[in-house]
């Protein structure tokens, strides 16, 4: 069984694909690269599988991050920038934050 659960973009010629499988008998989750290139189309070698009986423990760890660990800011002429939280997607769209008007970067 394969069931494809969501492919978020990591660049134009790469997906980070969650699927649920099964390997060597055994279900999981795993969390690979997927490459479209002119010399090779395919999964990589980079990525994770977790075991179906340990998914509960990534899930809590998962749902344990607070998005706002996952701004990076970034000082430009004194002022405080950083990525929107809610825009955390991995194209690294820049929002303005703090005193600095709501300006696009």
């Amino acid at each position: 069984m394969e069931k494809d659960i969501d492919r978020i973009a990591k660049s134009n010629d790469v997906d980070i694909v969650v699927r649920v499988d099964d390997f060597n008998g055994k279900r999981g989750v795993t969390i690979r690269e997927f490459v479209k290139g002119e010399r090779y189309t395919g999964f990589t070698k980079a990525g994770t599988r977790i075991p179906a009986d340990k998914f509960h423990l990534f899930k809590k760890a998962i749902n344990s991050i607070d998005e706002k660990d996952l701004v990076e800011e970034v000082k430009k002429n004194g002022e405080l920038f950083g990525q929107d939280p809610s825009k955390v997607n991995g194209a690294g769209e820049k929002k303005a934050v703090g005193k600095v008007d709501e300006a696009e970067f």
